[in-house]
């Protein structure tokens, strides 16, 4: 047991652990990686699924384990502690591959997502919060930044190797058996990390003592604390964006032609810029302010869509992913790093637990979006109808929000 003496806030003074911390979330990104190319093309071609809406399920399924899950992931890490529900994140996902493995009908996938969402919801929720532990007050968007540069990245390598996997081989099994080795690195990884629960305690000294249950922190986070509920509905958006982009990318560029190794790379493309700038745009915020970075982000999700959607060829599509990837960047990081300054340290965790309950509830709110519109109308007009929501967004983000840094 560490004692309160050799405790410090820092990411330099806490080098060794920060650092496992983010190479344990490279392995959580990697888990959503593995599926992002195959499983909107398998849901047509394996299972014939002709329905957007249908095949886009698996992304409802797993948006909303995962909302839920966020929900109380902060509260129960305040109470077990970081570490505890760490691991019990990685143990869902082991069975997350061996069902996709097995799967022989499209129901199976859909609850393979369910756990993926719960493994997601636990095992990232805990990374982000135990670096926000390490790290001092001014080294909160640094921080968020690099957990969310190794998560992305991780997406984005298993993106690409699982999409030339199945352009070599098949759709599946063989692209899943990456994933079980991904889930048996990470747990071990993750029992080495240690909990931060001491220096959330010296966190809290440092700021007055409050009184608020859990019901008032959803009432604050959601709608009466300005913040925190503008930060709640540009997440939400921002992820309601990608649940479309996770869907219909795949089937959109599959009408162009292009092969299936070529669709895997834009896909991946576009989350390894999303983490690559996190690097950068994380600790910006920490200079220049959250708002500035999160409005203007807001407004880039929206133009990358829309140049995806009307310009015509492999490098445009690839541009368009680049900037589609910094947009989200500039407001990834810089988010949970203003919930983060606005929340008090005692239920910091449970309030960054709800606004990720809101922002991941968008992947599913996408998904079913996309699917309607892409029913209804065209994959095309589902895009361009989604990418509205990231501009108004903005527009909000820019009259109600304040500068939460230092506040």
């Amino acid at each position: 047991m560490i004692s309160k003496q050799q405790i410090t806030l820092g990411i330099k003074e806490n080098i060794l652990q920060f650092t496992l911390l983010v190479l344990i979330n490279l392995f959580v990104g990697a888990m959503v990686g593995l599926e992002r190319t195959i499983l909107p093309i398998l849901g047509e071609e394996q299972f014939g699924i002709a329905s957007a809406s249908a095949t886009l399920s698996f992304i409802v399924s797993f948006g909303f384990s995962k909302a839920i899950v966020n929900l109380i992931a902060g509260n129960l890490a305040d109470r077990l502690g970081r570490k505890q529900v760490l691991l019990l994140g990685w143990t869902f996902g082991l069975f997350v591959p061996l069902l996709v493995i097995f799967a022989t009908s499209w129901w199976v996938i859909v609850v393979a997502n369910i756990l993926l969402g719960l493994n997601q919801g636990l095992a990232w929720s805990m990374t982000v919060n135990m670096k926000v532990d390490l790290a001092k007050a001014t080294q909160r968007g640094i921080a968020v930044g690099f957990n969310e540069f190794a998560g992305y990245l991780g997406v984005a390598l298993t993106a690409v190797i699982s999409g030339y996997v199945a352009t070599t081989y098949s759709l599946t099994p063989e692209p899943f058996y990456i994933g079980i080795l991904i889930v048996i690195i990470g747990f071990l990884l993750s029992l080495s990390a240690k909990d931060t629960s001491g220096h959330v305690k010296i966190q809290a000294n440092d700021k007055k003592k409050t009184s608020v249950n859990t019901n008032e922190i959803f009432k604050l986070t959601t709608w009466k604390n300005k913040n925190l509920s503008t930060a709640s509905f540009a997440g939400m958006t921002t992820n309601l964006k990608d649940g479309m982009a996770w869907g219909l990318f795949p089937l959109f560029f599959a009408t162009t032609g292009l092969t299936v190794g070529q669709i895997g790379t834009i896909i991946a493309i576009y989350p390894a810029a999303w983490g690559f700038f996190q690097l950068f745009t994380g600790g910006l915020s920490d200079r220049i302010g959250r708002k500035l970075l999160i409005t203007v982000g807001m407004w880039m999700q929206a133009i990358a869509l829309w140049w995806i959607l009307f310009v015509d060829g492999y490098g445009l599509w690839l541009a368009g992913a680049v900037l589609l990837g910094l947009g989200t960047a500039m407001v990834y990081p810089t988010l949970i790093a203003s919930v983060s300054d606005v929340a008090h340290p005692e239920w910091r965790a449970s309030s960054m637990g709800i606004y990720r309950f809101w922002r991941d509830s968008g992947y599913a709110f996408g998904a079913l979006a996309a699917g309607l519109f892409a029913d209804v109308f065209s994959v095309d007009w589902a895009i361009g109808l989604v990418s509205l929501l990231p501009l108004a967004a903005g527009l909000l983000t820019a009259i109600r929000m304040d500068e939460t840094l230092r506040l």
